[in-house]
């Protein structure tokens, strides 16, 4: 792409945060195929004009399946389990990636060498700049954070101009617009507001950190073709958080 293009990106590096249930499709457990391709399109969308792309990606749509299980054991081996569940969901993405002719490199905050590199930030922001699409797996690491905090804690370490978060609905409501037909989409809101009235949208913590680091976040719906496109080119989609 050419230098006159990329001027005309409103977002050059980017944290897409992935919940595990987006890789699910209508069943609401497990990866759909179908699901993982639609998403791996729109990621290469943007790879192809330029955008420098980290992915954060959690594991619900695996984990939900030993949930009943995990009660019955203590809450950091249970985080631990929901951690090796977004290494099999990366790994899944990647492969989706990988077929489409696009270079990937997952990073592992759990040292697992034989499947994906440890995360080295140093190293994660050199793939980025060699071009190569970077996904994030494991979490911070560390039991009782969620993958919402660790796409905050990654963009502030690899200097990312903003979080992405794909969600299921069009962005932040005053309240769950499935529930209450009076709900309000916001274009834009504040970190304290979504704090304040406990706007359910990300972790607290995350958004917390982002204020503090002053890391913008959008929040869209990924299953809108073309939403991931419009966005990195500044069309006003989603919720603006800042």
């Amino acid at each position: 792409m050419t230098g006159g293009a990329q001027e005309t990106l409103k977002y050059k590096r980017i944290v897409l945060k992935l919940s595990g249930e987006a890789l699910a499709g209508p069943a609401g457990y497990g990866l759909d195929p179908a699901v993982l391709t639609s998403i791996a399109t729109q990621i290469g969308e943007i790879h192809e004009q330029g955008v420098q792309i980290a992915v954060v990606i959690g594991g619900g749509n695996l984990f939900r399946g030993v949930q009943a299980a995990a009660h019955q054991m203590d809450e950091t081996t249970g985080d631990y389990l929901g951690m090796l569940a977004t290494v099999m969901n990366a790994l899944a993405l990647q492969s989706a990636l990988e077929r489409m002719g696009r270079f990937t490199r997952v990073q592992s905050a759990l040292q697992i060498q034989s499947l994906a590199e440890p995360y080295i930030r140093r190293r994660a922001i050199r793939h980025l700049e060699k071009g190569r699409i970077v996904i994030f797996a494991a979490g911070t690491g560390n039991p009782h954070f969620t993958t919402d905090t660790a796409a905050a804690v990654r963009a502030m370490e690899i200097g990312a101009d903003v979080v992405l978060k794909a969600t299921q609905v069009d962005g932040i409501y005053t309240a769950d617009p499935k529930h209450d037909r009076d709900a309000t989409k916001l274009a834009e809101v504040g970190y304290m507001e979504i704090l304040t009235k406990r706007l359910k949208v990300m972790d607290a913590t995350a958004v917390s950190f982002c204020m503090e680091h002053e890391i913008p976040i959008v929040v869209f719906n990924m299953s809108t073709p073309g939403n991931l496109r419009r966005i990195v080119a500044g069309e006003a989609i989603g919720t603006f958080v800042r």
